[in-house]
């Protein structure tokens, strides 16, 4: 039997060749921003939203490939890809992310946002201490994207 699936929108926001990233208490992962796409809602309109609603930053999806543009039927932007992810939680109990994963860049100034840091290809190795005091790791998928968005912006 196939696991319910929840269709979602994570976003690597890359400035100054780092990327954003924050501890999720929930998951327990060093993860971007991301979530649940909302009815009406595009995957890419749901990154820029989620990534605005955690962090406060506007941002603009990265253009990975040139994507026809037509007048009818419009176009959305490609994803850079689309991950399945299983996921064990204590309120909605197991089930899978259909997550369209976007890269994106600030779309105006970049202030510092509880909880969020900036991790450099470096801190993507070997981590970063939180405010707390404790040490972000991502986990290797999330340094393979990060880093590959990095090299790209």
């Amino acid at each position: 039997m196939t696991a319910k699936r929840h269709f979602t929108a994570s976003a690597y926001v890359v400035n100054d060749q780092k990327v954003l990233l924050h501890y999720h208490k929930k998951v327990r992962l060093v993860l971007p921003p991301g979530g649940h796409i909302e009815p009406n809602e595009t995957p890419a309109e749901s990154a820029i939203r989620e990534v605005k609603e955690e962090t406060g930053l506007k941002v603009k999806i990265m253009p990975l490939q040139t994507d026809p543009i037509y007048i009818s039927p419009r176009t959305t932007p490609t994803p850079r890809l689309i991950q399945i992810e299983d996921i064990d939680d204590p309120v909605d109990g197991q089930h899978e992310h259909i997550d369209f994963i976007f890269y994106c860049t600030p779309d105006g100034s970049v202030g510092k946002s509880s909880g969020w840091y900036w991790f450099s290809l470096e801190d993507l190795k070997t981590g970063i201490v939180d405010d707390s005091g404790h040490l972000l790791v991502p986990p290797d998928d999330v340094v393979e994207l990060s880093t590959e968005a990095i090299l790209l912006a």
